[in-house]
């Protein structure tokens, strides 16, 4: 599976001299989109799962059609399918048979306490779960598989259609999606939120159907690594049409792939992070160096060099974690630089950063997870961790003062400590390199996470950044009390210009960012108004990404689900969602 090609001709990183006549930089936002081409992925081996449909209360008339749907993904994706109702298939040694259980729409008390300690124990050794809507109705007063499902049914409204936001694009359970995806089906309320236990990977937008009670995070499927097994759950499925809908179909199958060990993901929790890149634009970034990326279906893709994308919108200072997904094609080469000061030439990133290179088929120390130059990945746990051309992958960069440490997917594969005086991990911007002609990565869903730090003293200006790369925005630039703030796309105007003085508030145009009437409800408009020195115009910056108004413990939010230009600000229960997060200046 994880099979790679060996390479001809030079790899970059710290090589930026083995090419010459690199085409002149493009815009990425200007950039023609090519068109997608076709991608083969090494076959899975053959293994067998084993489709469990018992029900001891509601039975779904979905169960025949999903069993079929399961049977006909086997067929063509190197699986079997065994489906049973009998519990008696819980024993150890039967479920060792097996890489993935799937609960498929069961319901109520489903094994005995011999069968679960069987369960638990296939888990334990590594053994895969995948439940499907009703698997969430299940087993109740059973702990253990309360934890391994992630959250259990409350109640749900009538069918209808919602959208689903897609927040993880690099699991093989969600990369075939866009950033949203319309569906019918019957939508779960649960008892509890999974987000701070199971990654999630995909959320319903509640303003965009009824009866939804989760109060704005509303996870709808996600994935977790689980007392040394893996489950993924997805919450659609109750319909008799799902199982025709090729969009789930695929959706199913790699949720299965993931849970059986046939393909990598990063399944940690993942609270906190900061949009760099989120898919909608490039506002914020800029192309040093010829080359350029494209920008197609909320993806960069690397063309020409040898050059770098580079964020010139944030500096990041002290600790922080760096996430983000990234794909070859094929025996493609580039890399993620990190520590290097603001620069339009890519050699600075090279001469005063590092970079953690993207290549399986180098040498050692300039392969996929090497700190290129500096220190090789662990090859084994790389190996391990990494997925092959065609399917997306996770780094997680995370900086500690002067030790960068990499994951891939989940694992970790680097460590690194700088003891080079001319160099500091612990300043400095971040890019994406385009290596040239022939090499195409793409990359999603570029994030960072501060942590262990707080802004520095004194006052300090510049935009403030939040969802889909858009600034906090004055409506209109007008000073006039009671003018609202909105979202708008990041311009160098007086209206997107706010000043930290270093006493709470946070100042435009000579005014301060202030609740309405210095309410405390949900939906309250956020406004301009003279600085009057209440709590209304205090907001206090936190680790998780969110700006929280102290007297009501409430939130900086971004209304509805779409943030386009002209969205209003207002203030909201806290929930750490893409709409509640800002960078500062």
């Amino acid at each position: 599976m994880r099979t790679t090609l060996t390479k001809a001709g030079c790899l970059l990183a710290g090589a930026l001299l083995c090419v010459a006549g690199a085409p002149s930089a493009v815009p990425p936002e200007r950039a023609a989109a090519p068109a997608p081409a076709p991608r083969v992925t090494a076959a899975d081996p053959a293994y067998k799962i084993l489709a469990f449909s018992r029900t001891a209360g509601f039975r779904h008339s979905s169960i025949d059609d999903g069993l079929a749907a399961l049977r006909e993904l086997g067929g063509g994706n190197g699986f079997t399918v065994d489906a049973t109702e009998d519990a008696q298939a819980f024993t150890a040694g039967n479920l060792a048979r097996y890489e993935a259980v799937v609960f498929l729409s069961t319901t109520g008390d489903v094994l005995n306490t011999v069968q679960q300690t069987a369960f638990e124990q296939y888990i334990r050794a590594g053994g895969g779960y995948v439940g499907v809507h009703a698997a969430a109705d299940t087993e109740y007063d059973w702990p253990f598989y309360a934890g391994l499902a992630g959250a259990l049914f409350h109640s749900h409204p009538h069918n209808q259609s919602a959208t689903v936001r897609v927040e993880d694009r690099a699991h093989d359970a969600t990369a075939h999606l866009g950033r949203t995806w319309q569906r019918f089906d019957e939508w779960y309320n649960y008892r509890s939120n999974p987000r701070t236990t199971a990654h999630v990977l995909a959320s319903l937008d509640e303003s965009s159907y009824a009866g939804g009670t989760m109060s704005g995070d509303h996870p709808i499927s996600w994935c977790k690594d689980y007392q040394g097994g893996r489950a993924f759950y997805t919450g659609g499925g109750h319909t008799d049409e799902s199982y025709t809908e090729a969009a789930f179909r695929r959706h199913l199958l790699g949720g299965i792939r993931w849970a059986a060990g046939m393909t990598e993901a990063d399944c940690r929790p993942e609270t906190g992070y900061v949009p760099l890149f989120d898919g909608s634009g490039t506002a914020g970034w800029k192309q040093a160096g010829p080359g350029s990326f494209t920008l197609n279906d909320g993806t960069l893709t690397s063309q020409g060099g040898l050059g770098m994308l580079w964020y010139s919108g944030r500096e990041l200072t002290g600790d922080y974690s760096l996430k983000l997904d990234w794909r070859t094609d094929g025996d493609d080469n580039s890399g993620v630089l990190v520590g290097f000061p603001a620069s339009d030439d890519p050699w600075s990133a090279v001469n005063n950063g590092y970079e953690i290179q993207i290549d399986a088929t180098d040498a050692a120390d300039r392969t996929t997870g090497a700190v290129y130059g500096f220190r090789s990945a662990d090859l084994a746990a790389r190996d391990a961790a990494l997925n092959p051309p065609g399917e997306w992958n996770t780094y997680e960069i995370r900086v500690t003062g002067e030790r960068l440490e990499v994951f891939l997917n989940g694992r970790k594969i680097n460590d690194f400590t700088n003891t080079d005086p001319a160099r500091s991990l612990a300043q400095g911007h971040i890019g994406l390199q385009n290596h040239g002609d022939g090499d195409q990565v793409s990359f999603r869903n570029v994030r960072v996470k501060t942590s262990g730090t707080t802004p520095p003293p004194g006052p300090r200006t510049g935009a403030v950044r939040g969802v889909n790369g858009k600034c906090a925005d004055v409506a209109g630039g007008a000073s006039t009390d009671g003018t609202h703030i909105q979202l708008w796309t990041c311009a160098t105007v007086p209206a997107q210009r706010w000043t930290l003085p270093g006493d709470g508030t946070l100042r435009a145009l000579g005014k301060c960012l202030d609740i309405s009437g210095g309410a405390t409800t949900d939906g309250t408009r956020i406004q301009l108004w003279t600085c009057n020195g209440t709590t209304a115009q205090q907001w206090t910056p936190h680790t998780d990404g969110t700006l929280r108004n102290p007297r009501s413990g409430k939130c900086l939010d971004a209304e509805g689900a779409t943030w386009n230009d002209g969205t209003r600000l207002h203030l909201w229960t806290c929930h750490t969602g893409p709409n509640q997060q800002w960078a500062l200046p």
